[in-house]
């Protein structure tokens, strides 16, 4: 069985730790195998490519590599500062995660 992560694919969360402390971006994917994410602008790393159908010219392509979770807060929906979340059952009895700091749910 996998473990539950706090971020999920689409979500906005501000980088805590590291080179690239204090940027936010979108979760583009989870490898919950490794416990990273890759994030939208974060990260960026240079890759060497050789001539291939997609790329018939080749060259050097610029992509986001993945980054720890742990180094990772979700933006709170008001404010956008990180914020840790918690999770609750809705009026439905459905589990929905919320933001710690301002109470909201998010979405």
């Amino acid at each position: 069985m996998q473990k539950k992560l706090h971020i999920k694919k689409g979500d906005t969360v501000v980088v805590i730790a590291g080179n690239y402390k204090g940027q936010k971006g979108r979760v583009l994917e989870v490898i919950r195998k490794s416990d990273r994410a890759i994030v939208e602008g974060v990260n960026i790393i240079k890759k060497h490519t050789k001539p291939n159908a997609e790329s018939p010219q080749g060259g050097i392509i610029e992509k986001e590599a993945p980054i720890h979770i742990s180094n990772l807060l979700i933006a709170d929906p008001k404010s956008g500062e990180p914020t840790r979340i918690g999770r609750r059952l809705d009026s439905n009895g459905k589990l929905v995660r919320y933001s710690k700091k301002s109470e909201e749910e998010i979405k």
